[in-house]
């Protein structure tokens, strides 16, 4: 049997189904459309975010709680005591920690990069 004649065929629908059907049509076109505003509001903001992105940064880059600039290195002086024997450094974060021994004591020296000086003077001993 051909298309054409099944569809001659079809009964027509009652008026209740027929007013359920045109709300189920009318329902999807009204989700349809605001799938299409949403969709398209999303573009629009990506759009945005990567037409207002800087090309180069400009500004300084903050790392562990400290600036450095992005076109030079970061110039800092840690003025160690005269006759400090340096064993170890270590850095955590913005904090730079030197071990060593001071006229026969060991000693610990924090140097704080984003305040630019010694933060703490540690001697270390044994307890009693």
């Amino acid at each position: 049997m051909p298309q054409s004649e099944v569809e001659d065929q079809e009964q027509p629908l009652d008026p209740a189904m027929d007013r359920i059907r045109r709300k189920m049509v009318l329902l999807i076109v009204v989700s349809g459309g605001i799938l299409f505003v949403c969709f398209m509001a999303v573009l629009g903001a990506i759009v945005y975010k990567v037409s207002q992105r800087p090309s180069a940064p400009t500004a300084p880059i903050a790392s562990g709680g400290f600036a450095v600039p992005s076109d030079q290195p970061l110039a800092a002086t840690a003025a160690l005591p005269a006759g400090f024997n340096v064993q170890d450094v270590s850095l955590s974060g913005s904090q730079l920690v030197f071990y060593g021994l001071l006229d026969g004591d060991q000693k610990v020296f924090i140097f704080d990069l984003a305040v630019g000086r010694i933060v703490a003077d540690v001697t270390v001993g044994t307890a009693p």
